[in-house]
């Protein structure tokens, strides 16, 4: 019964850094910039559109490159926003890889 006991205790232990992992995942800001700095889209936690800022210069360009340099920031946000949700969860998880023999995080 000990080691239930100890899978247990571990188990409460992973829950709680789970739970502090998604509280810094909300917390979470990031930005993708494109165009070499002309265009900016910042996303926090989920994807949240936070802002999107235009260098006023690219208003006089064509609307069609204006949205593409937007889904190119969004992409580069995204992408960052996912890789330090990434690495939040792995942090969360650190340590408890041996606590089942077998058992594998779904991440």
């Amino acid at each position: 019964m000990t080691d239930l006991s100890k899978i247990m205790q571990q188990a409460q232990q992973m829950q709680a850094k789970m739970q502090e992992a998604q509280a810094q995942i909300e917390d979470t800001v990031a930005e993708g910039i494109a165009g070499a700095g002309l265009v900016a889209v910042t996303l926090k936690g989920k994807g949240e559109l936070v802002s999107v800022k235009i260098d006023p210069s690219l208003m006089e360009d064509d609307a069609e490159i204006v949205e593409d340099l937007i889904k190119a920031a969004h992409r580069e946000a995204r992408k960052n926003l996912d890789q330090a949700m990434e690495k939040a969860m792995k942090d969360a998880t650190a340590g408890f890889g041996g606590m089942m023999p077998g058992f594998k995080m779904p991440f």
